[in-house]
Protein backbone atom coordinates (compact mmCIF):
# COMPACT_ATOMS: atom_id res chain seq x y z
CA UNK A 1 0.00 0.00 0.00
CA UNK A 2 2.93 2.48 1.07
CA UNK A 3 4.49 1.91 -2.56
CA UNK A 4 1.10 3.04 -4.23
CA UNK A 5 1.14 6.43 -2.13
CA UNK A 6 4.94 7.02 -3.71
CA UNK A 7 4.03 8.38 -6.97
CA UNK A 8 6.41 9.91 -9.54
CA UNK A 9 9.31 11.45 -8.51
CA UNK A 10 7.82 11.61 -5.04
CA UNK A 11 9.49 8.32 -4.43
CA UNK A 12 12.93 9.62 -2.87
CA UNK A 13 11.36 12.71 -0.81
CA UNK A 14 8.32 9.84 0.53
CA UNK A 15 11.53 7.77 1.92
CA UNK A 16 13.24 10.61 3.50
CA UNK A 17 9.81 12.09 4.74
CA UNK A 18 9.05 9.09 6.36
CA UNK A 19 12.20 7.51 7.33
CA UNK A 20 14.07 10.76 8.74
CA UNK A 21 11.04 12.27 9.83
CA UNK A 22 12.23 15.78 8.32
CA UNK A 23 8.59 16.82 9.64
CA UNK A 24 9.84 16.81 12.91
CA UNK A 25 10.56 20.45 14.59
CA UNK A 26 13.93 21.38 13.50
CA UNK A 27 13.49 24.14 11.80
CA UNK A 28 14.92 27.59 13.38
CA UNK A 29 11.56 29.06 12.93
CA UNK A 30 9.37 25.64 13.94
CA UNK A 31 8.10 28.45 16.58
CA UNK A 32 6.21 30.32 13.77
CA UNK A 33 4.27 27.16 13.33
CA UNK A 34 1.64 27.71 15.67
CA UNK A 35 -2.46 27.06 15.63
CA UNK A 36 -3.88 30.05 16.74
CA UNK A 37 -4.62 28.32 19.93
CA UNK A 38 -1.11 27.98 20.42
CA UNK A 39 -0.47 31.59 20.37
CA UNK A 40 -2.78 32.40 23.00
CA UNK A 41 -1.60 33.32 26.37
CA UNK A 42 -4.64 33.10 29.10
CA UNK A 43 -4.33 33.93 32.92
CA UNK A 44 -6.81 32.18 35.44
CA UNK A 45 -9.20 34.99 37.37
CA UNK A 46 -10.07 33.52 40.92
CA UNK A 47 -14.16 34.39 41.72
CA UNK A 48 -14.04 32.18 44.46
CA UNK A 49 -11.44 30.53 46.55
CA UNK A 50 -12.60 26.66 47.34
CA UNK A 51 -11.55 23.15 48.39
CA UNK A 52 -12.53 19.62 47.07
CA UNK A 53 -13.71 16.86 48.66
CA UNK A 54 -11.62 14.00 48.43
CA UNK A 55 -14.43 11.33 48.42
CA UNK A 56 -15.89 12.89 45.05
CA UNK A 57 -14.63 12.34 41.40
CA UNK A 58 -10.91 11.35 41.33
CA UNK A 59 -7.92 13.56 39.48
CA UNK A 60 -7.76 12.35 35.76
CA UNK A 61 -3.96 11.11 36.27
CA UNK A 62 -4.99 9.13 39.35
CA UNK A 63 -8.02 7.03 36.88
CA UNK A 64 -7.09 3.49 36.67
CA UNK A 65 -6.73 1.99 33.32
CA UNK A 66 -9.78 0.30 32.95
CA UNK A 67 -11.39 3.93 33.69
CA UNK A 68 -9.06 5.27 30.32
CA UNK A 69 -9.89 2.53 28.56
CA UNK A 70 -14.01 3.60 29.68
CA UNK A 71 -13.43 7.45 29.18
CA UNK A 72 -10.31 7.92 27.29
CA UNK A 73 -8.77 9.10 23.68
CA UNK A 74 -5.44 7.20 21.86
CA UNK A 75 -3.73 9.09 19.26
CA UNK A 76 -3.92 6.82 16.66
CA UNK A 77 -1.38 6.68 13.81
CA UNK A 78 -3.26 5.96 10.96
CA UNK A 79 -1.42 3.91 7.94
CA UNK A 80 -1.91 3.85 4.47
CA UNK A 81 -4.45 1.63 2.97
CA UNK A 82 -7.66 1.12 5.34
CA UNK A 83 -10.36 4.04 5.82
CA UNK A 84 -10.21 6.35 9.18
CA UNK A 85 -13.80 4.15 9.69
CA UNK A 86 -11.97 0.99 10.05
CA UNK A 87 -9.04 2.25 11.67
CA UNK A 88 -11.57 3.19 14.29
CA UNK A 89 -13.04 0.06 14.18
CA UNK A 90 -9.78 -1.46 14.57
CA UNK A 91 -9.34 0.58 18.00
CA UNK A 92 -12.37 -0.15 19.07
CA UNK A 93 -12.28 -4.00 18.90
CA UNK A 94 -8.96 -3.97 20.16
CA UNK A 95 -9.55 -2.16 23.53
CA UNK A 96 -12.81 -4.08 23.60
CA UNK A 97 -14.82 -0.93 23.58
CA UNK A 98 -18.25 -1.01 22.63
CA UNK A 99 -18.06 2.27 20.54
CA UNK A 100 -14.90 4.67 19.37
CA UNK A 101 -14.91 7.84 17.26
CA UNK A 102 -12.25 9.52 15.44
CA UNK A 103 -11.80 13.25 14.71
CA UNK A 104 -11.34 14.29 11.21
CA UNK A 105 -11.60 11.38 8.55
CA UNK A 106 -8.35 11.19 6.47
CA UNK A 107 -8.49 9.53 2.92
CA UNK A 108 -7.19 5.70 3.13
CA UNK A 109 -3.74 6.74 1.35
CA UNK A 110 -2.78 9.52 3.60
CA UNK A 111 -0.99 8.76 7.11
CA UNK A 112 -0.84 10.23 10.61
CA UNK A 113 -2.93 11.81 13.55
CA UNK A 114 -5.89 10.22 13.95
CA UNK A 115 -7.20 10.45 17.75
CA UNK A 116 -9.89 8.23 18.81
CA UNK A 117 -11.87 8.67 21.56
CA UNK A 118 -13.27 5.47 23.85
CA UNK A 119 -16.91 4.36 25.33
CA UNK A 120 -18.09 7.29 26.91
CA UNK A 121 -15.67 9.76 25.65
CA UNK A 122 -16.72 9.24 21.79
CA UNK A 123 -18.14 12.86 21.82
CA UNK A 124 -15.07 15.26 22.38
CA UNK A 125 -13.99 14.61 18.92
CA UNK A 126 -16.71 17.00 17.86
CA UNK A 127 -14.18 19.75 19.73
CA UNK A 128 -10.89 18.69 17.43
CA UNK A 129 -13.47 18.71 14.56
CA UNK A 130 -13.31 22.35 14.63
CA UNK A 131 -9.44 22.47 15.90
CA UNK A 132 -6.53 23.54 13.93
CA UNK A 133 -4.87 20.67 11.93
CA UNK A 134 -0.96 20.58 10.65
CA UNK A 135 0.24 18.25 7.44
CA UNK A 136 3.27 17.43 5.58
CA UNK A 137 2.48 16.98 2.34
CA UNK A 138 4.89 16.20 -0.69
CA UNK A 139 3.46 18.17 -3.61
CA UNK A 140 4.66 17.33 -7.27
CA UNK A 141 4.92 19.90 -9.82
CA UNK A 142 4.56 19.17 -13.22
CA UNK A 143 7.76 21.30 -14.62
CA UNK A 144 10.98 22.00 -13.56
CA UNK A 145 11.00 25.64 -12.03
CA UNK A 146 13.06 27.86 -9.95
CA UNK A 147 13.43 27.53 -6.58
CA UNK A 148 12.37 31.19 -5.70
CA UNK A 149 9.45 31.02 -7.66
CA UNK A 150 8.07 27.84 -6.38
CA UNK A 151 8.68 29.20 -2.83
CA UNK A 152 6.79 32.31 -3.77
CA UNK A 153 3.84 31.16 -5.05
CA UNK A 154 3.54 28.78 -2.27
CA UNK A 155 3.73 31.43 0.42
CA UNK A 156 1.43 33.86 -1.21
CA UNK A 157 -1.12 30.77 0.00
CA UNK A 158 -0.77 31.80 3.74
CA UNK A 159 -4.00 34.03 4.43
CA UNK A 160 -7.75 33.38 3.95
CA UNK A 161 -8.39 30.78 0.97
CA UNK A 162 -11.56 30.43 -1.12
CA UNK A 163 -12.18 26.45 -1.65
CA UNK A 164 -14.74 24.41 -3.25
CA UNK A 165 -14.84 20.88 -1.38
CA UNK A 166 -14.31 18.02 -3.91
CA UNK A 167 -17.46 15.99 -5.28
CA UNK A 168 -16.46 13.36 -3.77
CA UNK A 169 -16.85 15.37 -0.14
CA UNK A 170 -19.39 14.49 2.08
CA UNK A 171 -20.62 18.01 2.76
CA UNK A 172 -22.17 20.27 0.54
CA UNK A 173 -20.61 21.49 -2.40
CA UNK A 174 -20.71 25.15 -1.93
CA UNK A 175 -17.63 28.23 -1.60
CA UNK A 176 -16.45 28.71 1.86
CA UNK A 177 -13.32 30.39 2.90
CA UNK A 178 -10.60 28.52 5.21
CA UNK A 179 -7.22 29.76 6.59
CA UNK A 180 -3.75 28.81 6.15
CA UNK A 181 -1.90 29.77 9.05
CA UNK A 182 1.39 28.97 7.84
CA UNK A 183 3.69 27.31 5.15
CA UNK A 184 7.02 25.96 5.55
CA UNK A 185 9.01 24.41 2.76
CA UNK A 186 11.24 21.79 3.83
CA UNK A 187 12.61 20.26 1.03
CA UNK A 188 12.88 21.47 -2.91
CA UNK A 189 14.17 18.51 -4.95
CA UNK A 190 13.72 19.25 -9.02
CA UNK A 191 9.81 19.00 -9.14
CA UNK A 192 9.02 17.80 -6.09
CA UNK A 193 8.38 20.41 -2.78
CA UNK A 194 7.88 18.84 1.10
CA UNK A 195 6.56 21.82 2.90
CA UNK A 196 4.31 21.64 6.48
CA UNK A 197 1.17 23.80 6.56
CA UNK A 198 -0.98 24.44 9.30
CA UNK A 199 -4.51 24.87 8.50
CA UNK A 200 -8.34 25.74 9.83
CA UNK A 201 -10.39 22.46 10.22
CA UNK A 202 -12.15 21.65 6.80
CA UNK A 203 -9.09 22.57 4.50
CA UNK A 204 -8.85 20.15 1.72
CA UNK A 205 -5.12 19.92 1.24
CA UNK A 206 -5.20 17.98 -2.24
CA UNK A 207 -7.38 21.04 -3.50
CA UNK A 208 -4.43 23.46 -2.20
CA UNK A 209 -2.17 21.26 -3.91
CA UNK A 210 -4.05 21.51 -7.47
CA UNK A 211 -4.71 25.46 -6.82
CA UNK A 212 -0.76 25.81 -6.53
CA UNK A 213 -0.53 24.44 -9.50
CA UNK A 214 -2.70 26.73 -11.36
CA UNK A 215 -0.68 29.49 -10.21
CA UNK A 216 2.29 27.61 -11.13
CA UNK A 217 0.93 27.78 -14.52
CA UNK A 218 1.89 24.22 -15.48
CA UNK A 219 -0.19 22.15 -13.04
CA UNK A 220 0.73 20.30 -9.84
CA UNK A 221 -0.95 17.40 -7.62
CA UNK A 222 -0.40 16.43 -4.63
CA UNK A 223 1.58 13.19 -4.11
CA UNK A 224 1.76 11.98 -0.80
CA UNK A 225 0.17 13.44 2.55
CA UNK A 226 0.72 12.83 6.32
CA UNK A 227 -1.33 14.72 9.32
CA UNK A 228 0.73 15.93 12.33
CA UNK A 229 -1.10 17.98 14.12
CA UNK A 230 -4.69 17.62 15.51
CA UNK A 231 -5.57 20.59 18.18
CA UNK A 232 -2.91 19.81 21.04
CA UNK A 233 -2.43 16.27 19.91
CA UNK A 234 1.08 16.01 17.99
CA UNK A 235 3.50 13.21 16.69
CA UNK A 236 5.13 13.03 19.83
CA UNK A 237 1.74 10.97 21.31
CA UNK A 238 0.85 8.86 18.26
CA UNK A 239 0.45 4.84 18.56
CA UNK A 240 0.23 2.51 16.25
CA UNK A 241 -2.50 0.10 16.15
CA UNK A 242 0.23 -2.84 16.75
CA UNK A 243 1.96 -1.28 19.60
CA UNK A 244 -1.53 -0.52 21.14
CA UNK A 245 -2.36 -4.52 21.33
CA UNK A 246 0.57 -5.44 22.40
CA UNK A 247 0.80 -2.88 25.05
CA UNK A 248 -3.02 -3.70 26.16
CA UNK A 249 -1.40 -7.29 26.36
CA UNK A 250 1.07 -6.17 28.48
CA UNK A 251 -1.14 -5.57 30.85
CA UNK A 252 -3.85 -7.67 30.77
CA UNK A 253 -1.64 -10.77 31.07
CA UNK A 254 1.35 -9.65 33.03
CA UNK A 255 0.00 -6.09 35.01
CA UNK A 256 2.45 -4.12 33.11
CA UNK A 257 0.32 -0.92 33.27
CA UNK A 258 3.52 1.88 31.91
CA UNK A 259 3.49 1.03 28.38
CA UNK A 260 -0.25 1.25 27.75
CA UNK A 261 -0.92 4.69 29.85
CA UNK A 262 1.47 6.12 27.36
CA UNK A 263 -1.43 5.00 24.76
CA UNK A 264 -4.27 6.02 26.10
CA UNK A 265 -5.04 9.67 27.60
CA UNK A 266 -7.28 11.18 30.04
CA UNK A 267 -10.43 12.16 27.72
CA UNK A 268 -9.33 15.61 29.48
CA UNK A 269 -6.56 15.90 27.19
CA UNK A 270 -8.66 16.69 24.15
CA UNK A 271 -9.71 19.63 25.41
CA UNK A 272 -6.32 21.27 26.61
CA UNK A 273 -6.81 23.49 23.50
CA UNK A 274 -10.06 24.93 24.29
CA UNK A 275 -10.93 27.57 27.16
CA UNK A 276 -11.35 26.69 30.74
CA UNK A 277 -13.77 27.49 33.95
CA UNK A 278 -13.77 25.76 37.14
CA UNK A 279 -16.53 25.23 38.68
CA UNK A 280 -17.53 24.18 42.68
CA UNK A 281 -18.30 20.89 44.09
CA UNK A 282 -21.90 21.55 44.56
CA UNK A 283 -22.41 22.92 41.53
CA UNK A 284 -21.35 19.84 39.57
CA UNK A 285 -24.69 17.58 39.68
CA UNK A 286 -26.36 19.43 38.74
CA UNK A 287 -24.46 20.18 34.94
CA UNK A 288 -24.32 16.46 35.07
CA UNK A 289 -28.40 16.74 34.31
CA UNK A 290 -27.41 19.29 31.76
CA UNK A 291 -28.48 22.38 33.91
CA UNK A 292 -26.13 25.66 32.42
CA UNK A 293 -23.52 26.56 34.70
CA UNK A 294 -24.43 29.55 36.47
CA UNK A 295 -22.11 32.60 38.03
CA UNK A 296 -22.62 31.34 41.31
CA UNK A 297 -20.75 28.05 40.62
CA UNK A 298 -17.97 29.59 39.36
CA UNK A 299 -14.63 29.30 41.25
CA UNK A 300 -12.32 30.65 38.45
CA UNK A 301 -12.19 31.06 34.72
CA UNK A 302 -9.82 31.33 32.01
CA UNK A 303 -9.39 34.78 29.97
CA UNK A 304 -9.14 35.04 26.57
CA UNK A 305 -12.27 33.97 25.76
CA UNK A 306 -15.16 35.55 23.32
CA UNK A 307 -18.92 35.14 23.67
CA UNK A 308 -20.78 32.21 22.16
CA UNK A 309 -17.21 30.34 22.11
CA UNK A 310 -16.77 27.07 23.34
CA UNK A 311 -15.38 26.55 26.77
CA UNK A 312 -14.91 22.97 29.07
CA UNK A 313 -16.16 23.30 32.47
CA UNK A 314 -13.87 21.48 34.60
CA UNK A 315 -14.31 20.52 38.59
CA UNK A 316 -11.64 21.41 41.20
CA UNK A 317 -9.64 18.17 40.34
CA UNK A 318 -9.51 18.91 36.71
CA UNK A 319 -12.01 16.65 35.56
CA UNK A 320 -14.08 17.13 32.41
CA UNK A 321 -18.19 17.89 33.12
CA UNK A 322 -19.47 19.51 30.33
CA UNK A 323 -18.65 21.97 27.12
CA UNK A 324 -20.45 24.40 26.50
CA UNK A 325 -20.80 28.36 24.93
CA UNK A 326 -19.98 31.56 27.02
CA UNK A 327 -22.55 33.51 27.87
CA UNK A 328 -20.81 36.21 30.10
CA UNK A 329 -16.87 37.48 29.50
CA UNK A 330 -14.66 36.40 32.04
CA UNK A 331 -14.45 39.74 33.90
CA UNK A 332 -17.94 39.85 34.15
CA UNK A 333 -18.05 36.26 35.40
CA UNK A 334 -15.62 37.77 38.18
CA UNK A 335 -17.59 41.30 39.31
CA UNK A 336 -21.53 39.68 38.55
CA UNK A 337 -23.41 37.84 41.34
CA UNK A 338 -25.99 36.41 38.85
CA UNK A 339 -26.28 35.05 35.35
CA UNK A 340 -25.76 32.33 33.01
CA UNK A 341 -21.87 32.30 32.75
CA UNK A 342 -22.02 28.71 30.31
CA UNK A 343 -24.64 27.26 28.32
CA UNK A 344 -24.08 23.48 28.27
CA UNK A 345 -24.04 21.83 24.93
CA UNK A 346 -22.60 17.91 25.92
CA UNK A 347 -22.23 16.27 28.93
CA UNK A 348 -19.92 14.25 30.03
CA UNK A 349 -19.26 13.20 34.07
CA UNK A 350 -22.30 10.77 34.83
CA UNK A 351 -24.64 11.88 37.60
CA UNK A 352 -24.10 11.36 40.87
CA UNK A 353 -20.17 11.30 41.02
CA UNK A 354 -20.54 14.39 43.20
CA UNK A 355 -23.12 14.95 45.79
CA UNK A 356 -26.28 16.55 44.91
CA UNK A 357 -26.65 19.44 46.91
CA UNK A 358 -30.34 21.06 47.42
Amino acid sequence: MEEKNQRLNGEKHAKTYSENKVFEHEENNSSLNQLPFEKIKREILIKRNADTDPKYGKKPENRTVDELIDFGIVNIDKPAGPTSHQVSAYTKEILGVDKAGHSGTLDPGVTGLLPTALAKGTRVVQTLLSAGKEYVCLIHIHKELPEDEIKNVMMGFVGKLKQLPPIKSAIKREWRYRKVYYIDILEVKGQDVLFRVGTQAGTYIRKLCHDMGEKFGCGAHMAELRRTKVGPFNEETLCSLQTLTDNLHYYKEYGDEKAIRKNIFPIEFAVSHIPKIWVLDSTVNSLCHGSNLKIPGVSKVETEIQIDEDVAIMTLKNELVAIGKLKILPKDIIKNSKGIAVEVDRVFMEPGTYPRID
